[in-house]
């Protein structure tokens, strides 16, 4: 059993503790946004988690933080869920969903594109697949449930310029901005070693969260959640954003990761 360890660093809460714990002592309607990325059950190599549970347990015990994740939610909040499967497990992601559409409202389906290839030029980062049948993954999925599909967003705080101007006025637009639709392409920075993604198998980058803050359209009092915080990307994100972050996180060297690394970003603001 993990004891539970919470401390406040600026205005954000990190717990040292089992997702499912915390969360039931959470109060209810108490959070605006959460962003998260669970373990995906693909046998990844977390350092005090084993990523290899049968698919029904795994979607069961998701089940069970999903619902616990949707009590804390308040009627107007969003739910971004990154997770992805693999070429042997590819309908992992989407049986997950029938089981959360019992919970929650499927309002978008963003496709996170981490490589691209346009033309003959490769943009972007994968991790090759060493198989003659299955061509490489270079997406994932962002799953954005609400609890009633009627969450309003700020499509334009996410959104592009324009890239013919003309549009603009020729279709009564009031600024330079368009949605960004939902395919999203975010590559990782290059990293050469497992440090440079700080020892953890399943990071993100803070582009990411950082883009469903703006989308859900954050203010000053708008508070996150993460329950699988990992080495605190979305909490990175909240930081820069303004506003307030929970973490959870069972993994005590990812959760002092995650206090460095939050340090380091409310040092930068403050100064």
């Amino acid at each position: 059993m993990i004891r539970t360890r919470r401390e406040v660093l600026g205005g954000h809460t990190l717990y040292r503790a089992d997702c499912v714990r915390v969360l039931k002592r959470l109060p209810s309607e108490s959070v605006d946004v959460v962003v998260t990325s669970p373990p995906y059950n693909l046998g990844l190599a977390y350092r005090s988690y084993k990523d290899r549970l049968t698919e029904d347990d795994y979607l069961t015990w998701m089940e069970g933080v999903c619902r616990e994740i949707a009590r804390v939610m308040r009627d107007d909040a969003s739910f971004f869920l990154n997770i992805a499967g693999s070429s042997a497990q590819p309908w992992l992601p989407f049986e997950l969903m029938v089981r959360l559409r019992q919970i929650f409202t499927l309002q978008n389906h963003i496709s996170w594109v981490k490589s691209i290839a346009v033309g003959d030029v490769t943009f972007g980062h994968f991790k090759p697949v060493n198989s003659s049948r299955y061509i490489n993954r270079n997406h994932e999925h962002v799953f954005h449930l609400t609890k009633n599909g009627d969450v309003m967003l700020d499509r334009l705080r996410a959104g592009v310029p324009f890239t013919d101007k003309t549009n603009i006025a020729r279709r009564q637009h009031r600024a330079d901005r368009r949605c960004r639709g939902d395919t999203w392409f975010i590559p990782y920075e290059t990293v050469r070693s497992r440090a440079g993604k700080f020892s953890h198998p399943g990071t993100f980058p803070v582009a990411l969260p950082e883009r469903c803050l703006a989308l859900h359209g954050v203010h000053a009092e708008s508070v996150l959640l993460d329950p699988f915080m990992g080495t605190g990307t979305s909490l990175v994100a909240a930081e820069k954003s303004g506003i307030r972050g929970i973490g959870i996180e069972a993994d005590t060297t990812y959760v002092r990761v995650a206090r460095e690394r939050l340090r380091a970003v409310i040092a930068e603001r403050a100064g």
